[in-house]
């Protein structure tokens, strides 16, 4: 079953999540949904190792 990556954003955004990781064969389901998202530009990855990437939300950001 596919990640609702939307409501993973937005439970990123609430502070409900901390983060959460995106293997790389579900990387273009997350990307779609990630365009979608109002305030993507906070929602920032780190990539690590074999292609994973780790999602956090920036809180922080003055934009």
């Amino acid at each position: 079953m596919a990640e609702d990556y939307a409501k993973l954003m937005a439970q990123l955004k609430s502070g409900e999540l901390d983060e959460f990781t995106v293997e790389p064969a579900d990387f273009m389901a997350f990307q779609t949904a990630y365009m979608q998202f109002e305030s993507r530009k906070r929602v920032v990855g780190k990539a690590e190792k074999n292609g994973k990437i780790i999602y956090h939300y920036d809180h922080d950001q003055t934009q």
